[in-house]
């Protein structure tokens, strides 16, 4: 089992693992829906983030139950034309192209069939863009040893017209239904001795009712928080207010200082007067001067906030101090970064400049 961690999900990997399990499966990926706010491996800032339009995280083909895996597009092919293998189509009739799922980076390997890959293709680095494509692709013309025996390769100059109820017929005496790998290894001569060698690459699809989300960008780093102190509450292992909000006992608010719904303050954090927190986490630790506003933003913990700052969309980390009457919006201050007072930002990454000390 090989899972990414910047994942964050209330899916239970035993029901991955069992599906695994109960197709005798090589792999079996998890895929759940996308974002909203799209998909992000580059890092850049929220506001740019933000221009962009959501993309399609992959491109992957389903067989009619939604339980294998026919066909993955990742990268830049996923902005290419569809090509799919014909012998696949041929073997399971018809597929359904989904381009609105994500690759969960959850994935259940048969142990024997991945270090075997790995070993033979040295020049695979990556689960996601080598591996799995490769063993998509080959699911039909298998060249992995399953419990380390050798088959027989098919001949790929074969026909693929043959009578699928006598090949139902044969498979249902065992009481599970079969798969179209297992009708595919059967060949065109039912009687022919030698089976054509396949493995099976199944999906598991989580339930909309399940948060599955990477934390692999700024702007999902945001998200995540919120929606930890918002629709998947259930993560956070807190108590929530009567304001639908978490506020620690030991937090100080000033006068007419208000924390709305979905936003989270701290341990020993302090409010001045007339302060407004709009769907925001605030760490451990912080002070905050009066008139300030926070909306949509993540502040971390022993951060320094001057009077009549305005904070929106941004990520401010540790130890940052802001002087008075800095606005800031869809933004990311690193830790330790003093913004002078009066400064307007807008977009930017604002971090230290590390000296090099020389030798």
């Amino acid at each position: 089992m090989v899972v990414s961690g910047d994942l964050v999900c209330d899916v239970p990997p035993g029901a991955v693992a069992a599906a695994h399990r109960r197709h005798d499966a090589v792999v079996t990926a998890m895929f759940c829906s996308a974002p909203s706010y799209g998909p992000s491996d580059s890092g850049s800032s929220a506001g740019k983030e933000k221009a962009k339009k959501p993309g399609r995280c992959n491109i992957i083909g389903l067989d009619p139950t939604r339980q294998f895996l026919l066909h993955i597009a990742t990268g830049a092919e996923v902005e290419k034309d569809i090509r799919v293998q014909k012998s696949i189509l041929r073997a399971v009739s018809q597929m359904e192209i989904r381009g609105d799922l994500m690759d969960a980076h959850f994935y259940v390997f048969k142990r024997s069939a991945l270090h075997e890959i790995l070993d033979q293709k040295e020049i695979y680095q990556s689960l996601k863009q080598d591996v799995l494509p490769y063993l998509v692709r080959s699911q039909l013309r298998s060249e992995v040893l399953l419990n380390g025996t050798p088959g027989i390769e098919e001949n790929r100059s074969e026909k693929f017209a043959f009578d699928k109820q006598v090949m139902l017929s044969q498979l249902l005496a065992n009481a599970s239904t079969p798969s179209f790998h297992e009708l595919y290894a059967l060949g065109p001569n039912v009687s022919h001795s030698v089976k054509r060698r396949t493995h099976k690459c199944c999906v598991y699809v989580a339930s909309s009712s399940k948060y599955c989300a990477r934390l692999n960008s700024i702007q999902a780093f945001s998200e995540i928080n919120r929606d930890v102190i918002g629709e998947a509450s259930h993560l956070s292992g807190y108590s929530f207010s009567a304001h639908n909000n978490i506020i620690d006992p030991s937090a100080e608010l000033g006068s007419k200082t208000t924390v709305g719904p979905q936003c989270m303050l701290g341990e020993g954090s302090q409010l001045g007067d007339k302060c407004s927190v709009k769907r925001s986490v605030i760490g451990r630790h912080c002070r905050i001067g009066s008139n300030v506003k926070v909306v949509n933003s993540v502040v971390m913990n022993h951060v320094t906030i001057g009077d009549g700052c305005s904070i929106q969309g941004s990520v401010i980390c540790s130890n940052v101090q802001l002087q008075e009457r800095v606005v800031l919006k869809d933004c990311q201050v690193g830790a330790g970064f003093v913004v002078t007072a009066g400064s307007e930002y807008k977009g930017e990454s604002l971090a230290r400049k590390e000296k090099i000390q020389s030798q």
